[in-house]
């Protein structure tokens, strides 16, 4: 007897399962909508020192008066067919003063990525310049783990990696979107990332909305404007511009570098 009830149970809960698989709604083409949230007071308090305190610190304290803590801005990704195009939107009434033209606190690229070939191109605004970066997509050693938060109504699973050797990353991705995409150059995951932090630099970028919808071909052209570069030839053109900037080079290279 308890054999039968064994294997009717067993049966009953692979039918669920087969069930629950059939009715399981995944989500290939649509709209991102990011919002990208930085700390300012935290990011400013970084590049203040012994050598410049005596004129940084009291404007800092002028700017924390004045300023918002956290300065929010708005972005979009549209993905469809393993394609999708990640793209800023410009800021209504852009403020903060010398510390809101940090490189690390705006939003420099225009980034199309081809997940299959797992390839992009990236519109990347460098002070006065642009450069139309292309090459190969990320290789980022990804550590999944168990923990989990909802995110803008998907169930999204946190994974941990470490780029540029020594910026450490947290993401959360959801299987319901089962594109390894996500916003800026992030990709690589089993499913689309809808959160990304970085901890370190006090920056996240959350999705706020997920629209389910066809995206036409033409809402997925790559960017065009720009000096043809790959990632090498960029990283020498912003070393050689940055060589005598200090301890600012390490920031904007890694501002440039997402």
């Amino acid at each position: 007897m308890k054999n039968i009830i064994f294997s009717l149970t067993a049966i009953l809960l692979s039918t669920v399962n087969l069930s629950f698989g059939q009715n399981a709604h995944f989500v290939t083409s649509g709209v991102i909508e990011f919002e990208k949230t930085i700390n300012m007071f935290a990011v400013f308090q970084k590049g203040i020192n012994k050598d410049n305190e005596s004129f940084l610190q009291p404007a800092f304290e002028s700017y924390k008066k004045n300023q918002p803590q956290f300065k929010k801005l708005k972005s979009t990704l549209n993905f469809a067919d393993s394609k999708t195009l990640f793209t800023p939107i410009e800021e209504e009434n852009p403020n903060g003063g010398f510390w809101g033209n940090d490189a690390m606190v705006k939003q420099n690229n225009i980034t199309f990525t081809d997940l299959l070939s797992q390839s992009f191109i990236s519109q990347k605004k460098v002070f006065e310049e642009t450069f139309l970066l292309k090459d190969s997509t990320r290789n980022i050693h990804w550590k999944i783990t168990d923990e989990t938060r909802d995110i803008a109504g998907y169930t999204c699973r946190r994974a941990n990696a470490l780029i540029l050797d020594s910026v450490y990353v947290v993401a959360f991705y959801t299987e319901q979107i089962p594109v390894p995409g996500g916003p800026e150059s992030f990709t690589g995951l089993p499913g689309m990332i809808l959160g990304l932090a970085l901890p370190h630099e006090n920056i996240t970028w959350f999705a706020t909305k997920v629209t389910e919808m066809t995206v036409e071909p033409k809402a997925l052209t790559p960017p065009k404007k720009g000096k043809p570069v790959n990632n090498k030839e960029l990283r020498k053109t912003l070393d050689a511009a940055m060589n005598d900037w200090g301890n600012y080079a390490q920031a904007s290279l890694k501002a440039f570098s997402l």
